[in-house]
């Protein structure tokens, strides 16, 4: 039976694009009043110079049967967090679901050294992927655990089984650190939202299909799978919707608190839950990367999915 959201507030802190704008229109599906948070909007782009705005996202929520507010912030800014869960409380009066998806992923340099690596990227995206997390925590933690059921999620980039395996090196050290460091969030989290029955947990989505991945190798959500232009791991990849359905299912979850502390993926939760992707299939493109690209093992793409 589809997950019933609506009696339930989200915040979904980096709404833009990719796994956040996913997450926001799936909790929209399932009936949830989300807020919509980032920097892009329709009057001002922000460093991403991408198009995608975060009204853009509340209208898909609007869409999807849900109800989308957009609001934007700068999560680096103390300041506009706590007006951002001031206006949460005083039109909802709680908080049942938080996203922390907040990571700056252009701010690389590939393949360099931490000798090399512009120092300024680097330290911004310490800055995105950690302090802003931490920052929003500390305010919509306050309010989200005055209720038994809270979730936290905190999105990052590998399990952390995968994290302590390999080092990311072809990303850089400060992606590194900060997508290690997110583990670590939800565990001190989870360990201090317990005693008021509240949960969290890091979450990573496969190889995403995000916008900026599709125009990275130029392709489309129609022809990606048969498009030579990508790497044929990419064939493992997934859509933002997955990951979205994998936090709906855990925020409709009333056991949800035996996750408490874990670091899940979504290819994971989806064989857990019995959720799909838009196509149908369960895609689990680190087991793939485990097995096979890291691994040295063989194996075809689509026995991945």
């Amino acid at each position: 039976m589809p997950t019933d959201l609506r009696d339930a507030v989200a915040l979904v802190a980096g709404a833009t694009r990719g796994a956040g704008r996913g997450i926001a229109v799936a909790l929209g599906e399932a009936g949830a009043t989300v807020y919509c948070t980032g920097r892009s909007t329709r009057a001002q782009r922000s460093d991403y110079e991408r198009p995608e705005t975060i009204e853009d996202t509340a209208d898909l929520v609007d869409a999807a049967g849900g109800r989308g507010i957009a609001m934007a912030v700068d999560h680096t800014d103390q300041e506009a967090v706590r007006e951002l869960v001031s206006r949460v409380e005083s039109e909802q009066g709680r908080l049942d679901v938080l996203v922390n998806d907040l990571g700056g992923e252009h701010l690389m340099d590939w393949n360099k050294p931490i000798w090399e690596h512009d120092l300024d990227k680097g330290l911004q995206r310490l800055r995105t992927g950690i302090e802003a997390h931490m920052i929003t925590s500390h305010f919509a933690l306050a309010l989200l655990s005055r209720r038994p059921g809270g979730l936290v999620v905190e999105l990052t980039d590998g399990t952390q089984e995968v994290n302590e395996r390999f080092y990311r090196g072809e990303c850089g050290a400060f992606f590194d650190v900060t997508k290690f460091a997110t583990h670590r969030m939800a565990r001190a989290q989870g360990e201090e939202l317990a005693p008021f029955g509240c949960t969290a947990v890091s979450l990573t989505p496969g190889w995403l299909r995000s916008e900026m991945m599709l125009d990275e190798f130029g392709v489309t959500e129609q022809d990606w799978w048969t498009s030579t232009s990508a790497p044929e791991g990419f064939r493992t990849s997934e859509s933002p919707a997955y990951v979205g359905r994998a936090v709906v299912a855990l925020a409709g979850d009333p056991d949800v608190s035996r996750w408490n502390t874990r670091s899940l993926s979504s290819g994971f939760l989806a064989k857990e839950y019995g959720f799909t992707d838009v196509d149908g299939s369960q895609p689990d493109g680190w087991r793939y990367l485990i097995e096979v690209e890291w691994g040295g093992g063989r194996g075809d793409p689509a026995d991945y999915r």
